[in-house]
């Protein structure tokens, strides 16, 4: 399991309008509604993808990713953002998040990639492609063409778009607002950007500022990388204690030698909660388990901390969209 930042949840569940429980959305992605939007917070990639589809599930979400992307505001990235207005050039925007986005999502991973025609900016996400996440995806690349507008001086359009997915019923709202060809059912999630649209100096571009700000990014990148020892520890203390039901955390900080409070701290710190790292911990485990044929449902349900299999049923279709049978059932097919 990864994580993305919760502000795409928030930006995700406004750009939907009133039609939908946003409130009861938000709560059940583990989001406060009247909370603070802190960009540091970090939400399992499922729930984001469960929650998208329950709201596909509830309006036409065609255009919400459209409208999402030009909602997103360099500003609202805290340091990557301003790093990316203070670039020389949009190849340079481009780049630091091609470095840098690990600090907003553990799911992606972004190339900037040598065409001769000008780059592409591929957006690299593995596992099922599951209508939450082809949402996600469209948004991500409507949100990079939105922030590119933002610092280019002159109107700015990528050549092409390429989504792998197929195509929605229409496509007239993604031509309209991407300005450009767009190519479903393609190989690669990708914007093709032009060597003339990459050269341009962005209109707050700072060499000086820029230099400073990829220093504080290279700190903060380094402290992720930290902090991965801890989450790996605290999950398997937590999946050797979900035998016993569901663990406390004030016994996996003691076991781990810290205070609650301290643990609660670190955790934090990365931009994680207890109840978060002890749920990604139950459906990496379900997972595993239930690749192999040798452990019954009931088995497997006992052993993730579910004193009953109905339960583990509903908790798991909700981490993954689907029941542990079929699961298991899909993954004996591959």
């Amino acid at each position: 399991m990864g994580y993305v930042t919760s502000l795409f949840l928030r930006k995700m569940v406004a750009a939907a309008g009133p039609d939908i429980e946003a409130a009861e959305l938000l709560t059940e992605a583990g989001l406060q509604p009247a909370g603070p939007w802190d960009p540091k917070v970090m939400v399992p990639d499922t729930r984001y993808y469960a929650m998208l589809e329950t709201i596909a599930a509830q309006i036409d979400a065609t255009d919400l990713p459209l409208r999402v992307g030009a909602s997103m505001r360099c500003d609202e990235y805290d340091a990557l953002g301003l790093a990316w207005k203070a670039a020389p050039t949009l190849h340079g925007s481009l780049s630091r998040v091609e470095r840098y986005a690990r600090l907003w999502t553990s799911v992606v991973e972004y190339e900037l990639r040598e065409h001769d025609r000008g780059a592409l900016f591929i957006l690299h996400r593995a596992g099922p492609r599951r209508l939450g996440m082809r949402l996600s995806n469209e948004a991500t690349l409507a949100s990079t063409v939105s922030l590119a507008r933002q610092v280019c001086p002159v109107p700015f359009a990528p050549l092409e778009v390429f989504v792998q997915h197929a195509a929605p019923d229409t496509i007239a709202h993604h031509e309209a607002f991407f300005d450009c060809p767009v190519r479903f059912d393609a190989d690669l999630d990708a914007l093709l950007v032009s060597h003339e649209a990459l050269a341009q100096p962005n209109i707050l571009g700072d060499e000086g500022i820029s230099r400073y700000l990829v220093s504080h990014l290279d700190r903060e990148l380094s402290e992720i990388v930290v902090d991965r020892p801890l989450l790996v520890e605290a999950k398997d203390a937590i999946a050797q204690a979900l035998s016993e039901g569901t663990p406390k955390m004030a016994e996996i900080a003691r076991g781990l030698g810290y205070s609650a409070r301290s643990f609660h701290r670190r955790l934090s710190e990365h931009g994680m909660s207890f109840q978060t790292l002890a749920e990604e911990t139950r459906r990496e485990l379900a997972e595993g388990l239930l690749r192999d044929e040798r452990h019954s449902l009931a088995e497997i349900a006992f052993l993730t901390g579910f004193a009953e299999q109905s339960s583990f049923t509903r908790a798991f279709k909700r981490w993954v969209g689907k029941t542990p049978a079929t699961y298991r059932k899909d993954r004996l097919k591959a």
